[in-house]
């Protein structure tokens, strides 16, 4: 025998005492596919229950009558293409109605159908109508009203893809009508019990939450936190004049409670906070027939009731006796209380349904999620604490493999997402499946977690890869010290934040971990926080206040310091990368630029991308394919068991989404300090023009009239130009150098919004007035402004445009208060015809030089330099694209 061989063997029999103990080799399918049934919901009338399950490979909705058996019930939705994620009934029980969103882009629709209607000929399911109807727009539905069954209240960000307009949309018609345009940064509008709009919540640009009492004329503030504090509207009180919030305003309050806030006075009076006072406020139970507050919620190591209903407390306590030792949760009741759906589920369950009856008291078995996981080989999940760095008590929970001795295991860490967010106890997939493999499985939750408290939370501020990360290190060090962890078979294992926190621990910690699976993570702060999605707008504040702040100097280096990317050369860890390429919040490039820094220096690395997914998998097939790589990854460097293979579907996806680290491209982007104003090769010509102009947002079509006038003023242009919109007059005033185009003032005006700035050293100053609101500008741009502002097709148009030309130039965006960089191209001549006539025109091509989904095309008279016809898309109206034409 050969040495290699020998040597094959003696590690194959170390193997024997762990493996030999542990539970059988379960099936991922078992865990990430789909459940054979789950998300049952009663519908108000009692009449009909519906819930989720697989139809031909994709998770659909089925409703089946209460007393009929399972396979009785009928097919509602036929989707093939992505998994509803969820569902509610109407009102009236007429209707059922989910959101959808297109290949992992968050931008979701809100679909109604007819659970009673018959299907048209040969469909398996009835029509589904799209009530929402919006291309690039994510939909919000704010309330369903008791007074007006067929009625739901939604946000819309067609116009402005950063806020939502607030609708009322017709169920039964898709009628919709609009009731509030938001200009104001509203993120929530709140109607009390009698459906009358009463509140809204503000966020504030300095970072605060206000709570609004909505008035005829307006808004009046009647509560208010900072950034770094809560303060929520949950719903009003039974008398319908207080509501309740939850809040943590104020220096000697740490931990959320309960209160009412009466809406014409402003006077809070606390109701609850934790009995235990260990944690926040986690949630509160109210009646929807009397509007009785029943019973309030705590997530400690486990979830605490504290009920206020003493009919409500029996029945649930009843329950409890019948399914001892399982966490119940009431999930769906019917119009008049009487029947409950109920869940039971622990660490070892993953839940079981029930109908309960609380008139005769019957329990009635409904089904199992995962009915044929074997419950017996599941591990348990205990609550752990530990000391990190500084002696900061770090909550967590940990999931031992059952069968084998806790003693020198290959051990994975497992960070949450959020990372404001924190894990519970419970059954937990992932856990269990890698705990399957044999695995120890932690699951800190680190400082900035939520649920323990402001100050825990905001011990996080600033903290990415910092002493966040050292909450996960001391974590492994726990583990090592019990002796529950072989030091060297330490594995991370996270997505979205926890996919950060796997970069950041083999780029800060090197030698700590021997692999490490990242989903969807990001791997440079500074371009994770230039992506944010639009309709995040309203917590771009916090994001710059508890990450960092990159248009300063100081918190740009400190998110530079901090970003996995900048240290990706003392990366020694095998890395597995996972990711998806319609991702909104974490864009795919946040994975390929880490794969082409490690690429580059002859790191090995392993990337898998699915194109149909976005932030985190949907599809069963994809997810099954990325733990079939994950767990083949870990086993060969930490030494756990695996699933060889998978069905014929799942190896295919797994070839599919496979990418070859050798064909990563990084669109090159072009160096700040390299970009330079270009010269114009011609004067602008005094006077006046006219413009008609479009706004398309999917079939919805906004008519505007752009008119402006050009003088000139010793050395330099003053550019007025003003757009008359159905809501109101914009009005925007440039003045630019007479020689170089490039700006030197601007104002802009359009309604309580007031901007003025002006540019000088390369730093562009001067202040935005937003409904009294004023907020200061003061940016370091790196060089001069072209075609910025009005004017600015008229700058372009007196450049030196020829074919092949190309140029790059900088803007500024006074939304976002950064620097954009685009870039120019002629791509030929053509003829365009506009109401002013037909005109010999060069077709000029301008899109963001960053890769950004800024993009127009314009096109210039040849021989008189006007610029005749545009279009543009608009990024911050989810997409709309404006298209403009001489008059």
């Amino acid at each position: 025998m050969n040495r290699r061989c020998a040597l094959g063997l003696i590690a194959w029999a170390l193997t024997l005492p762990l493996f030999g103990q542990l539970p059988p080799l379960l099936d991922r399918e078992l865990f990430f596919g789909d459940p054979e049934i789950s998300g049952a919901q009663i519908s108000p009338d009692g009449r009909y229950i519906a819930f989720l399950k697989p139809w031909n490979g994709t998770r659909n909705i089925w409703v089946k009558k209460t007393e009929e058996p399972f396979t009785a019930a009928r097919l509602v939705t036929a989707d093939t293409k992505r998994p509803i994620p969820g569902y509610f009934w109407s009102r009236d029980a007429r209707y059922i109605l989910y959101v959808q969103d297109q290949a992992g882009d968050e931008n979701y629709n809100v679909f109604a159908v007819d659970p009673a209607a018959a299907p048209p000929a040969g469909a398996p399911a009835p029509t589904a109508r799209n009530l929402t109807d919006a291309k690039g727009v994510r939909a919000f539905i704010y309330a369903v009203p008791r007074s007006d069954p067929d009625i739901i209240y939604v946000g819309l960000n067609d116009r402005d893809k950063a806020w939502h307009d607030l609708y009322k949309v017709r169920i039964s018609t898709g009628e919709r009508t609009l009731l509030r345009q938001n200009t104001d940064r509203i993120t929530l509008w709140v109607f009390d019990n009698k459906d009358q709009l009463r509140l809204a919540v503000r966020s504030a640009p300095n970072g605060d939450t206000e709570i609004l009492r909505v008035e005829s004329d307006g808004f009046r503030k009647i509560y208010s936190c900072d950034v770094f504090e809560t303060c929520q509207p949950l719903r009003f009180h039974k008398d319908n004049q207080q509501v309740y919030i939850e809040t943590n305003r104020g220096e000697n309050l740490n931990l959320t409670q309960l209160a009412l806030l009466d809406p014409e006075t402003g006077v809070v009076r606390p109701v609850e906070s934790d009995p235990e006072n260990r944690v926040d406020l986690s949630g509160a139970l109210f009646s929807d027939l009397t509007d009785e507050l029943l019973a309030t919620f705590y997530y400690d190591d486990k979830l605490r009731r504290y009920w206020k209903d003493k009919s409500y407390e029996a029945d649930y306590k009843r329950i409890e006796q019948k399914l001892p030792g399982k966490e119940i949760s009431i999930v769906s009741r019917t119009r008049d209380e009487r029947l409950w759906l109920i869940a039971a589920q622990g660490d070892t369950e993953p839940g079981e349904t029930y109908l309960f009856d609380r008139k005769s008291k019957r329990l009635t078995f409904q089904y199992r999620i995962r009915e044929k996981l074997p419950r017996q080989y599941l591990a348990q999940m205990r609550p752990v604490r530990y000391r990190s760095s500084d002696g900061l008590e770090v909550p967590a929970y940990l999931t031992l493999p059952k069968g084998v001795e806790p003693k020198g295991l290959p051990a994975v860490v497992l960070p949450h997402g959020g990372p404001w967010a924190r894990d519970t106890w419970g059954y937990r997939g992932l856990a269990q499946f890698l705990a399957n493999r044999g695995y120890a499985v932690l699951q800190p939750n680190f400082r900035g977690s939520t649920g323990y408290g402001k100050q825990f939370l905001n011990a996080g501020n600033r903290q990415w890869g910092e002493k966040m990360q050292d909450d996960l290190t001391w974590g492994v060090k726990y583990l090592v010290a019990q002796g529950i962890a072989d030091p060297k078979r330490v594995g991370i294992l996270g997505g979205s934040y926890g996919g950060y926190a796997t970069l950041a621990g083999v780029a800060f910690t090197p030698d700590l971990y021997a692999a490490a699976v990242a989903l969807v993570a990001p791997s440079n702060l500074i371009t994770l926080l230039d992506s944010i999605p639009p309709y995040w707008e309203a917590v771009r504040v916090m994001f710059y206040k508890r990450m960092g702040d990159p248009t300063t100097a100081e918190g740009r280096a400190q998110l530079e310091r901090q970003s996995p990317l900048n240290a990706a050369s003392k990366i020694k860890t095998p890395l597995l990368l996972i990711h998806g390429a319609n991702d909104p919040r974490v864009k795919q490039r946040e994975s390929d630029q880490i794969v082409v820094a490690l690429r580059d220096r002859g790191f090995p690395v392993e990337y898998l991308v699915a194109p149909d997914e976005g932030h985190g998998f949907a599809r069963p097939v994809n997810n099954m394919a990325a733990f079939a790589a994950a767990e083949k990854f870990l086993a060969k460097h930490l030494g756990g068991r695996y699933q060889e293979g998978g069905t014929p579907e799942v190896m295919a996806r797994l070839k599919e989404i496979t990418v070859d680290p050798r064909t990563v491209v990084l669109a090159k982007a072009l160096e700040p300090e390299a970009v330079t104003a270009p010269v114009p090769a011609a004067d602008l010509t005094p006077g006046s023009y006219k413009y008609a102009a479009t706004i398309q947002a999917g079939e919805r079509s906004i008519q505007l009239e752009i008119a402006g006038a050009i003088t000139a003023d010793g050395p330099s242009w003053t550019i007025v130009e003003t757009m008359s919109t159905p809501m109101g007059e914009a009005v925007d005033t440039t003045v630019l150098d007479k020689k170089t185009l490039t700006l030197l003032r601007r104002s802009v005006k359009q309604g309580p919004v007031a901007i003025e700035v002006a540019f000088a050293d390369n730093r562009l100053k001067g202040a935005m007035n937003a409904g009294g609101q004023q907020k200061a500008i003061d940016a370091e741009v790196g060089g001069p402004l072209f075609a910025h502002g009005a004017g600015g097709p008229f700058a372009i148009a007196a450049l030196p445009l020829a074919e092949g030309y190309r140029t790059a130039f900088r803007n500024f965006d006074l939304q976002l208060q950064k620097v954009k960089l685009m870039q120019l191209q002629v791509t030929g001549a053509e003829k365009v015809a506009v109401p002013a006539g037909e005109f010999d025109a060069w077709r000029v091509e301008i899109s963001s030089a960053d890769g950004g989904p800024e993009k127009a095309t314009l096109w210039v008279a040849r021989d008189s330099r006007k610029p005749v016809k545009m279009t543009a898309v608009m990024p911050q109206m989810g997409g709309a694209v404006l298209t403009m034409e001489l008059r």
